[in-house]
Order: structure tokens, then sequence, then C-alpha cells
């Protein structure tokens, strides 16, 4: 179950909305499944017209009216809580006992110990996407004139759901992962530009692919502006030379405004410092980046001109595809609830499809979607204090070696062995969730094997009997890991061999430092 929060300042707007048609007429049957008693003692499940709404939404406001309570940033708050569609629907009854809990949890009823808040929940049909939902509205100021407490209202309501979803026998969704969702004006923008997706999709996708080709700072910036991104950094105050965040935009048509997105917005995992533990940390790297920084800040040509205007040696599929093997054969000796390492796994699993697919497709295809949906594996909730850097077996060099796939001069016979080593480190991935109990990110990665990632094999040759076919080996390791117990191998983390701590600051020319926190 999946809550989604917003504040405003219209309570007679909200409620207006919610009992109305809908923008696309997708509203039916708008109707109160649960609410303050006050309210409901006067309102059945009978179908809400205008006037009901404005009476329901007079009787919420009616303590900060009388009071004359006001809360900055806006008195109403605003939550829907919705299913996945395949999840199929839920009585209103049962949406009642569901709403009135997480209302209990969330601290705006008597059960909190204070003055309760007035809040309803109204139901009014499937969205777009098919999910049954309901939406809760409730006045942020308590009966005797208090106010609520927003402070972490969105953890609360993240956890508050969980435990829900454990109690109604719902689906339950990681405890672990998180994953940045699209607002519905980005959908709708899209459409209406004729896109195949929202920027925020294909700049994700494009920024993963640049970070895990790239060996430093400076050539992530210079592979996207190569990849046709429009860039720019975000400086420490006061300063020009130290950069502790960053932008990115596609370059808008027929002379429109760029729409910009923090590296941190686009993904978890793709905030500034998270790409910075997988990079050089020296005086002179920084500086390099900083020179690059500057020049995509005003428009001028890269500084210099690295890896990625050259196509890589043939023979480097190889050598990396063979790295991606033993990445996988690594796997064997990770546990469980290490999940920091099967994140960074995913993370660069990702980028090479996500490489990939930013060299052949022309649209969004079967490559984009596999990218898509590891992605959702390679951000956690919470990250380690101290990122550790990589020093074992690794895919940012398949991302390497993906990403000039389209420049030719390799043969289709090595992207299918390279596409077989991704595949085993996939599925090694799907064991992971599925040993986990996370059986829902489990199915999605299958689904995407199987129709997505098929159709990539079925149009390249097969692979040659001499090279490894794809086995149970990464299966049996998750199964001997959720044992503690691993045959010939101590337990241990992929993310290497030997650890290196990322330092959290680097010089800079000046002599400055670098902060490694993006706010």
């Amino acid at each position: 179950m999946i809550p989604n929060i917003t504040k405003g300042t219209r309570m007679h707007g909200l409620i207006a909305y919610l009992a109305s048609p809908g923008r696309a007429n997708e509203h039916t049957d708008p109707h109160l499944v649960a609410g303050s008693p006050s309210i409901m003692a006067w309102h059945n499940d009978d179908e809400l017209n205008a006037d009901a709404a404005q009476a329901i939404a007079k009787e919420l406001d009616r303590a900060r009216s009388v009071l004359g309570v006001e809360i900055p940033g806006g008195h109403v708050w605003h939550c829907s809580l919705s299913l996945r569609a395949e999840e199929g629907d839920l009585t209103d009854q049962k949406w009642a006992d569901i709403a009135q809990d997480f209302m209990d949890e969330m601290g705006f009823t008597e059960a909190s110990g204070r003055a309760p808040a007035q809040w309803v929940a109204i139901r009014h049909g499937h969205s777009k996407a098919g999910n049954d939902h309901i939406h809760i509205a409730a006045s942020m100021v308590r009966e005797d004139g208090t106010k609520w407490s927003s402070w972490r209202d969105f953890p609360r309501a993240q956890q508050a759901a969980r435990e829900l979803e454990k109690k109604y026998g719902l689906e339950e969704l990681s405890p672990t992962h998180s994953t940045r969702g699209l607002r519905p004006g980005e959908r709708e923008a899209s459409e209406r530009r004729g896109a195949p997706e929202p920027e925020r999709r294909s700049l994700e996708r494009k920024v993963r692919a640049c970070a895990t080709s790239a060996q430093d700072e400076a050539e992530f910036i210079r592979r996207l502006r190569r990849a046709g991104a429009l860039v720019r950094p975000r400086y420490a105050s006061g300063r020009d030379d130290v950069v502790v965040g960053y932008s990115v935009a596609e370059r808008p048509h027929n002379g429109g405004r760029p729409v910009w997105f923090g590296g941190g917005h686009l993904a978890k995992d793709l905030a500034l410092p998270k790409l910075r533990a997988e990079w050089p940390d020296s005086p002179q790297s920084a500086a390099e980046a900083v020179a690059e920084w500057q020049a995509a800040a005003r428009g001028r040509r890269p500084v210099t001109i690295g890896r990625e205007a050259h196509e890589p040696d043939p023979q480097m599929w190889e050598r990396y595809s063979d790295e991606v093997a033993r990445l996988r054969e690594t796997l064997r000796s990770v546990p469980l609830d290490d999940h920091a390492t099967w994140a960074h796994v995913a993370r660069e699993t990702s980028g090479a499809f996500a490489a990939w697919s930013a060299a052949t497709e022309a649209t969004p295809g079967p490559l984009a979607a596999a990218a898509d949906e590891l992605s959702k594996t390679a951000q956690l909730r919470r990250y380690p204090v101290r990122p550790i850097r990589s020093a074992g077996p690794s895919a940012r060099g398949a991302s390497l070696v993906l990403m000039a796939a389209s420049m030719g001069g390799t043969g289709t016979a090595a992207q299918a062995i390279m596409l077989r080593q991704l595949l085993n480190v996939a599925k090694a991935i799907h064991d992971m969730h599925k040993a986990s109990n996370d059986l829902r990110r489990a199915r999605q990665i299958s689904h995407m094997v199987k129709h997505q990632l098929s159709q990539v094999a079925a149009a390249l040759p097969s692979v040659p009997a001499a090279t490894p076919t794809a086995d149970s080996e990464a299966a049996a390791a998750v199964r001997a890991s959720t044992a503690g117990q691993v045959a010939g191998r101590s337990a241990g983390s992929v993310l290497p061999p030997s650890y290196v701590q990322s330092r959290i600051h680097a010089s800079t020319r000046s002599g400055s430092t670098r902060p490694d926190v993006e706010r």
C-alpha cells in the first residue's frame, strides 16, 4: 500500500475535486468510507454531490476558522492510500478499517491521547492506472485549537502502511528499498509533448549509464554532455570552485524552457555524494572535475577529451564479460541482509543495461525496462554512513563497452555473451528478493526477464557452446546465505575483498575542501 502526502490551504477545493468527475471523468461514485464521528453521523455512503462536498469541507475547516488558528504552509493534510492494480479491489468496509487504523497511527484521532482533528476518507473508483485507492482529507488544527504535528509525517505514513499491510493481508512493500515515483503532472506533460516517457525517467537512465561508464567525475560530466543532457553544478555557498550537487535537463524543443532535476531527485543513489564514492578522490581529480563543471555551466566545450570519445578495444568485451561472470560468482557469499552490497550490484547492472539502451534504442525498449526495474533494488531507504569504494569484480566495465555497442566493430556474439552474464546477475538479484520474502520485487524482475530481455536474447545469435550458460549457482548461493553457511567460502561482501573507505572531503586546486554531502 502506497501513501502519498500533500499539503495545502484550500479544504473546499480539495473536497470539491475529490467529489467531482475528475480531470478525465475517472472519478466514479465518490462517497465517504470513513471519517470523524461527527461527520459520519450526518453523511452516509451515498454518492457525494456539490452541496454535500461543501458541507463536509466546512465541517473539516470549522476548528481553524472558529478558533482563528493559522499554520504556515497550509492547514490541509491530504494523503492517498493506493494498491497496485494487480491486487484487485477492497470492500468499503475494509477500506474504512484501514483508514481508521491509519489515522490512529498518524495521531489525528483520540487514540493519540490528544484532542482529535477532523478527517474523512473518500473513495471514488480507480485511478487512470487501474489502482484501487482512497483519499484522506484532514485538518491539521485539532478541536481544541492545538496543531497536529507534521514532523516526519512521510516516514511515519510509510511505517503505518507497512504495519497495515501485515494486519490486513495486503501485498507487503519492501522495508529496505525505496524509489521516487512520478507525479501525475509529469505523465500528463509528457503526453502533451508526445514524448514516449517523462523526462525524469530518460534522464535517470542517462545519468545512471554515464556514471557507471565513467572512471572519474570529469569523465561523467563529459559523457552526460555527449548524451545530449544539459548539466549544471550546484556550488557551495559563496564559492565557484566547490561543487556539492548537480542538476540535469533534457534539451527543450521549439524554444521551450528546460526542466531541471537534481541528481538525488532522479533517484536516491544518483546524488553526487553517492556517485563520488566510486571515483578517485584526489586534488587532481577534484580540480579536473571542477573545470568540467564550470565549462558545462557556461556552455563551453569540454576542457579535455577522454575515453568517452574513443571506441573501446574489441578485446574488452571478453575481458568485461569474464568480470561480470566473476561478479556473479562472488555473489554466492553475500548474505541476504547485506543490503548495501546488493544495492551496489543492482546499481551497476542497471547502469550496464541503461548504457546499452542509450546506445541502441531510439525509444525506450526492453533494455530500458531492464535498467528501470533493476534500479529499484539500487535505491535504499537508508545508506551506510560511510560509503565503501568497490575493489572487487564489477559491472562497470560492461557499461563502458555497452555504451559503445552501436559503434560496431565487436559483433553481436559478444553482446550475446555479455547479455547471458548480466542475466545471471539479474537472476541472483531476483533470488535474493525471493529469499528475503520480497515477492513483489521478485515477480517484477522475473516478468522483466521473461517478457523484456527475452526479446533482446531472441535478436542475438546463440551463445557459442564453449560459453558457460545460465545455471542455478546464484540461486544456490542465496539459499546457502539464507542458512548462513556457504561451503568453502567465508561470508563477506562483494564490495570488496579489501575495503577502502572513501574520504569525506577532497581538496580542490585552491586547497579548499569539497563537502561530500548533497543538500
